[in-house]
């Protein structure tokens, strides 16, 4: 997929940084065999700042086999990424999400997570919380009942995603919805933050739960053996009791955490 554009080996070139996130991300174009460059995001493994419950490994590795578990399960939620060198050293880059402007002067549409007025939640989406605003009104916390993003809610649970914010979801221009920033995910322990509760307590549907049947016994082999490479062995046994906990009560999971949130949550 990246040999012909240069992905993979291609020169890159810095053009901008996202200083918002909490680990130096530089957002590049790759110089290859393609007449248009290729944008990636990439977060250099000298630009992470350590956290204290994940020390094993890289947040770039974290990123890349939080990849090959979506990948695996054929479901394209996670633009490619790999782990390869840059102008600042090794580090993740992963493709650009050219996404969705719903803020246009057209008018404004909702975002797959946003928020609303407490009690006007609009059809499509599902209320998760109520909370207050920076200004003390109070305010809903809503995210779309979409079956694209219902997929994404499935992964983090395998992934054990700790931190899935609004803004870590991504409606593309080419129609698909994908997931970004996948450095704090995989641990041991049930570390589960996300902003998708909507789907809380229910079934998984049958096609979901397929292709996560097909991971279950596809992970043993080669699939293992390439996650190897980015996180620990307790870390892959750990995935595999996830997804078979997943197999044996197919429901999505509620809230057992008093930060079952992450935040800020956009």
């Amino acid at each position: 997929m990246g040999g012909q554009d240069g992905f993979h080996g291609g020169e890159l070139t810095v053009i901008g940084r996202i200083s918002t996130a909490s680990n130096v991300t530089l957002v590049c174009d790759v110089d290859g065999a393609a007449e248009t460059p290729l944008r990636v995001v990439y977060k250099p493994v000298r630009g992470e700042r350590p956290l204290w419950d994940f020390p094993d490994g890289t947040l770039a590795g974290r990123e890349v086999a939080s990849y090959l578990v979506s990948d695996a399960l054929g479901w394209g939620v996670i633009p490619e990424t790999i782990l390869r060198d840059g102008p600042y050293g090794p580090g993740m880059v992963q493709r650009w999400v050219e996404a969705v402007d719903n803020h246009t002067d057209q008018g404004d549409r909702l975002d797959l997570v946003d928020l609303c007025p407490p009690g006007a939640v609009p059809d499509g989406f599902r209320e998760v919380l109520r909370a207050l605003d920076p200004s003390g009104n109070e305010v809903s916390l809503i995210h779309a009942d979409d079956p694209r993003l219902q997929r994404m809610a499935v992964l983090d649970v395998l992934l054990n995603n700790a931190d899935r914010k609004g803004g870590h979801a991504l409606e593309g221009v080419d129609g698909q919805v994908y997931g970004v920033d996948h450095g704090i995910c995989l641990h041991t322990e049930h570390k589960l933050r996300t902003v998708l509760w909507g789907w809380a307590g229910q079934p998984i549907c049958d096609g979901l739960m397929a292709d996560v049947t097909a991971f279950a016994k596809a992970l043993p082999g080669p699939i293992a053996d390439t996650l190897a490479r980015h996180i620990t062995d307790a870390e892959i046994d750990a995935l595999a009791e996830r997804t078979q906990e997943l197999l044996d009560h197919p429901v999505m999971p509620v809230p057992r955490t008093a930060r079952p949130i992450p935040w800020p949550a956009f």
